[in-house]
């Protein structure tokens, strides 16, 4: 597979992404975020160089999660602007004055067209599972990979015939105290009716006590990100692979490293 888009493979979403627009954006706010979290990045060349991969992380930081304005940058630095980052993101982020600059940064709303596209053309495509339900668990069990059941990205690849590259990061639960998910207000409420899963509370500054708004500014914590060796599912499952099998096996890979990093780690906050 070469890293090539044409017209069989480019979709909609990934036409917009905007290689120039997204440089300026990288090399404007990136230096900015690596100074704040004192932001680390290893083993990035564990991606592919000429083919799609799917990198599978875990999701940190609440609402101001800086996981892709830390990963980004440092895959650019690595590979140049030839070959995008695509981030697989919720229809509500596109709901929004900013969903023009979003697309052209290499957002696409989460589906499985679009992943396929993306990886297709030999792009990198970046998901975050556990999407919220990850970025707002509780401070105290801030270490472990937990992605609330869902595996579809294991088929995403599976099926584009990609490797899936898992990639574990550190110290966002550290930016603020998040204190619960709020599954159990969220269903009290009856917003669940409303695609709304979770109502999470965090202790922070300025504002203390946050039920979602008012909402606080992230501490700088130290955050460290390491992209771990790729899978090549196929040929360690097959070609019709248990999909909870791959699921089990990619976060054990992941929680390893996460505990390894977790234990490279002095204090909370100062890394």
């Amino acid at each position: 597979m070469n890293g090539s888009t044409g017209p069989a493979t480019e979709n909609r979403e990934t036409a917009k992404w905007d290689p120039t627009f997204t440089k300026q954006i990288s090399n404007a706010v990136g230096p900015w975020i690596k100074r704040w979290y004192r932001a680390e990045v290893r083993n990035v060349r564990n991606i592919p160089a000429a083919a799609g991969a799917l990198v599978v992380s875990n999701h940190s930081g609440g609402m101001f999660t800086p996981d892709v304005l830390i990963f980004a940058p440092a895959f650019y630095s690595a590979f140049g602007y030839d070959r995008p980052v695509y981030t697989l993101g919720h229809y509500g982020l596109f709901i929004g004055p900013l969903e023009s600059w979003l697309r052209r940064l290499g957002v696409i709303e989460a589906s499985p067209e679009n992943a396929s596209a993306a990886l297709h053309s030999g792009a990198v495509v970046l998901v975050f599972p556990g999407g919220d339900y990850d970025a707002y668990r509780p401070t105290f069990s801030a270490n472990t990979i937990d992605f609330n059941g869902r595996t579809g990205y294991v088929r995403t690849a599976v099926d584009a015939g990609v490797p899936i590259v898992p990639a574990v990061s550190i110290g966002g639960q550290e930016t603020q105290l998040f204190l619960t998910r709020g599954n159990w207000l969220a269903r009290r409420l009856g917003i669940t009716r409303a695609r709304v899963d979770i109502l999470p509370m965090s202790f922070g500054f300025p504002f203390g006590l946050s039920v979602v708004f008012p909402p606080n500014v992230p501490l700088p914590a130290k955050i460290v990100t390491e992209v771990l060796e790729p899978i090549d599912v196929t040929a360690q499952f097959g070609r019709d692979p248990d999909v909870d099998e791959v699921d089990a096996h990619v976060r054990s890979v992941m929680q390893t490293a996460l505990d390894r990093l977790a234990r490279e780690r002095r204090f909370p906050v100062l890394g």
